[in-house]
């Protein structure tokens, strides 16, 4: 009986602060359905509050941020840097999440002359701060004529990511039995044979992890596509901050709330669909079995 009033407890303590932290995402939620008279208190609307559901349900906010709104000088909505963000995403993910798990797996499984300098090497990329490189990696898109492109946005993301997907597949491979990889030489499988038919099938829960970290961190930036994207190139998270920041009369607070939905949607989609699968990667390593 006490065990049951702990767990009610417990569990009432959880919905209040879930509740509690969901209050913004609400409050966005019913200011981007809600009209611009609901929101100022017009006529007829003296008593909403933002956190009053609307009155009247209208998705004309969400229409404009994503294909009208007026950013910066020209009228355009969030869809064109939409799908910039979506092809910075596959690009920049799909190859450092490979490039990552290719080195887990060398500086796991393969011993060589100065495997740990290197792995050491890779781990301080994960601590050096986004300003740090702001200049050097400039230079370096201006050298590689990749300024303002988004194969060049492409490139500095994939720099930035490697050492944190490294850090996640080493550390996984490193719970690989030696004796697996060793019956994989026994029986003539080369390196990438091992690599691809041995490891890659069981390596699931961490490439989760390392695409939903990777997934988020692209997504999310903006310092970078601030910095290194053309005008055409922009991710989505410049863009919403130019129709945030851009007043081209009365502030519409219903289409910036519609326009941040757009822009969380994505990285919200895939914690629900592969959260579970994120948690149980990161623990999957945590001991040597």
């Amino acid at each position: 009986m006490r065990r049951s009033v702990q767990r009610g407890v417990v569990y009432l303590v959880l919905v209040l602060a879930a509740g509690f932290f969901l209050l913004p995402l609400v409050a966005m939620v019913f200011t981007s359905l809600k009209t611009m008279p609901e929101i100022t208190g017009g006529a007829g609307f003296e008593t909403a509050t933002i956190l009053s559901p609307p009155r009247l349900w209208s998705f004309e906010a969400w229409g404009l941020a994503w294909s009208s709104a007026c950013i910066a000088v020209a009228c355009e909505g969030l869809r064109g840097y939409f799908w910039n963000s979506i092809l910075l995403v596959v690009f920049a993910v799909s190859i450092s999440v490979a490039l990552g798990a290719v080195n887990g797996y060398v500086l796991s499984k393969w011993r060589f002359r100065g495997d740990s300098i290197i792995f050491g090497m890779l781990l301080f990329g994960c601590f050096i701060p986004f300003q740090i490189v702001l200049i050097p990696m400039a230079r370096l898109l201006g050298l590689l004529d990749l300024a303002g492109t988004l194969g060049g946005l492409v490139l500095v993301h994939v720099c930035y990511g490697i050492p944190f997907t490294t850090l996640f597949f080493r550390n996984f491979y490193v719970t690989v039995p030696d004796e697996l990889i060793a019956a994989g030489r026994m029986d003539g499988a080369g390196f990438w044979q091992i690599f691809t038919i041995i490891l890659v099938p069981i390596s699931w829960p961490i490439f989760v992890v390392a695409i939903i970290w990777q997934f988020t961190n692209v997504w999310n930036d903006f310092l970078f596509g601030a910095s290194f994207a053309g005008p055409d190139t922009r991710p989505l998270m410049v863009a919403l901050n130019n129709l945030v920041n851009t007043s081209t009369g009365t502030k519409a607070y219903n289409v910036d709330m519609a326009g941040a939905m757009i822009a969380a949607l994505p990285t919200m989609l895939v914690y629900i669909v592969g959260g579970r699968y994120f948690l149980r990667g990161l623990t999957s390593g945590a001991v040597k079995g």
